[in-house]
């Protein structure tokens, strides 16, 4: 597969770059796929929930009524949870919900998510993105000579982390801006447009060209 490379202006610039069918031209793994997104909103999860057993909360422990004889069931704390106040019986507490997931799995993951947008035509290509100074303007500006300013998300990758560019794709909802290295299965099935920098092109196919 050919993509053009499109100018900041959107201008086709009559350059083209053969995708890698290493990288872009494979059958996706939806079930890869999954999981890699299960463990990345899993490892979002702070766990912190918790609710207070009879031990914790405040009440009297004295026994509320004899034994035998009432007709009713036997009662011997107002902290019991089947009283208004009490502790609560198998409530949430804190825990870690990070689990473990192979390194080839999470690379089998990305691809697979990088070959669907190709599969899909959600990829394009535009030429190295370079700012003197953080100006949200000016990356608005390419947005729109992209056509992408469209109230679709859009995910940027450049070759390398290039902070003015991040500083001015901040403060814009719908855009994030990665690095090849930081890309996660998640994002990519996240975004409705992948845009990729000439640099970022090359740096996606040398990390996973020498990737194991």
């Amino acid at each position: 597969m050919e993509l053009s490379v499109y100018s900041l202006k959107g201008e086709d610039t009559g350059r083209k770059v053969t995708l890698s069918d290493a990288i872009f031209g494979l059958e996706p793994n939806e079930h890869v796929m999954y999981l890699d997104v299960k463990q990345y909103l899993a490892n979002q999860r702070q766990g912190t929930h918790k609710s207070k057993q009879r031990n914790e909360v405040h009440g009297t422990t004295k026994k509320l009524k004899k034994q035998k004889g009432t007709g009713g069931a036997r009662a011997g704390s107002m902290k019991s949870g089947v009283f208004v106040g009490g502790g609560r019986m198998f409530g949430p507490q804190p825990r870690d919900y990070s689990f473990k997931l192979n390194k080839k799995t999470k690379r089998v993951a990305r691809l697979s998510a990088l070959s669907s947008l190709a599969k899909d035509g959600k990829i394009s290509l535009v030429e190295n993105i370079a700012f003197d100074a953080p100006r949200t303007k000016d990356f608005v500006a390419i947005l729109d000579g992209l056509k992408l300013n469209n109230g679709k998300k859009t995910m940027l990758v450049t070759g390398a982390v290039n902070k003015n560019v991040v500083l001015s794709a901040r403060n814009l909802q719908k855009v994030k801006v990665s690095t090849p290295i930081g890309l996660n299965t998640h994002d990519l099935l996240n975004t409705d447009t992948l845009l990729i920098s000439e640099d970022g092109m090359a740096s996606l196919v040398q990390l996973y060209s020498t990737a194991e």
